[in-house]
C-alpha cells in the first residue's frame, strides 16, 4: 500500500476511499468467497488485478472472482471476457452469479484440456471454471466445451449427488448419486450392461478407447466412452445442439431423447438454442 509519512494527512481520504472499496466488496460478497472476516488476501482484486497461478496442463494463469451479480473482479478483457460472456450465456447469468465462485483463464496452444469445472471441496454448493483461450478462437467449438461443462455442474451439484466423502460410491463416479439423480437414471438405462468390461474411473487413457473401438456405435464421440459421467455430459451437449431423434433410432438416439423425459432439462435446451441459434453447430472431438 502506499505509505508515505510525510504527506500523510493530504493522501489519509484517498486511503479510507481505498479501504472502503475493498470492503465494499468483500462486504457485498463474503458469503460466497469464504471470508471469515472482514479483509482478506484475495479481496480488493479490483485493485490489485486478477491471482497469478500455474496450471499443469496451462502453464501460467489468471483467477478472476465472480461476484454476486456474475461480473467478473477485476473485470477481464479481450477473449478472456469473452469466453465468460459465452459461458454466462450458455449457463444463464443468473446461474453463474448463484453458483460459480472464480473464474479462471490459462493460454496453452500445447495443451488439449479445454476447459473444467471443479467443486468448492469446503462449500459444494459452488463451483469454479476454467478455460484455455488457446481453444476459443472457433465460437461453434467453444460452445459445445461450455455446455459440457455446463452439463457437469447440472449432473453433480448438490442436488444430484451427496458431498458426504464417506458415501459409498455404487459406480465407477466421483459422487455418491441420489437415487433419482439423472446420472443415476443414465446409468442404470445406459452403462450397468457393460459390468466390469466400463473403464474406471480414474483408468488408463487406452482403457477407455479400446472400450470407445469395442462399442462405438453407443458413444456420440470417443470422449463420452470414458466413463458414464463425461458420457452424460457428451450427450447432453448433443442434445442441446442437434435435432432430437426417434430413440428407437440407435442407443445414441436414446441417450439425446433421455434429456426429454426432464421438462428443466428440455427448457435449459430450449434456451440455449434461443441464445445462441445458428452458432450452434455439431464440432466432435475425434
Amino acid at each position: 500500500m502506499r505509505r508515505a509519512p510525510i504527506i500523510a494527512s493530504a493522501i489519509a481520504s484517498t486511503l479510507v476511499l481505498a479501504v472502503l472499496l475493498v470492503l465494499g466488496i468483500v462486504s457485498i460478497n463474503g458469503d460466497r468467497l469464504g471470508f471469515g472476516t472482514p479483509f482478506s488476501s484475495s479481496a480488493g482484486s479490483d485493485v490489485f488485478g486478477p491471482q497469478e497461478g500455474e496450471d499443469a496442463d496451462w502453464g501460467p494463469t489468471q483467477t478472476f472472482d465472480v461476484l454476486e451479480d456474475g461480473s467478473l473482479s477485476p473485470a477481464a478483457s479481450g477473449l478472456a471476457a469473452e469466453v465468460w460472456d459465452a459461458f454466462t450465456r450458455v449457463a444463464s447469468l443468473d446461474f453463474a452469479a448463484e453458483v460459480i465462485l472464480t473464474y479462471t483463464v490459462g493460454d496453452s496452444q500445447e495443451s488439449d484440456l479445454l476447459a473444467y469445472v471443479q467443486q468448492d471441496a469446503e462449500r459444494p454448493q459452488y463451483w469454479h471454471v476454467a478455460a484455455n483461450l488457446a481453444g476459443a478462437g472457433d465460437m461453434s467449438y467453444l460452445l459445445t466445451t461450455l455446455i459440457h461443462e455446463y452439463a457437469h455442474i447440472l449432473t453433480l451439484d448438490l442436488s444430484q449427488a451427496s458431498a458426504d466423502p464417506s458415501c459409498e460410491v455404487e459406480a465407477p463416479s466421483e459422487g455418491c448419486w441420489f437415487e433419482d439423480a439423472y446420472l443415476q437414471a443414465f446409468w442404470d438405462e445406459f452403462w450397468s450392461g457393460y459390468g466390469d468390461e466400463a473403464p474406471a474411473l480414474l483408468g488408463e487413457e487406452s482403457d477407455y478407447e479400446a472400450f470407445y473401438l469395442a462399442h462405438e456405435e453407443d458413444f456420440v464421440s470417443g470422449y463420452a466412452a470414458k466413463n458414464v459421467e463425461e458420457d452424460i455430459a457428451e450427450s447432453f451437449m448433443a442434445y442441446v445442439i442437434e435435432d432430437v431423434p426417434d430413440p428407437g433410432q440407435s442407443r445414441v438416439a436414446a441417450k439425446l431423447a433421455f434429456f426429454d423425459r426432464y421438462p428443466e432439462l428440455a427448457a435449459i435446451r430450449e434456451r440455449i438454442r434461443a441464445e445462441f441459434g445458428d452458432q450452434l453447430r455439431p464440432v466432435w472431438d475425434p
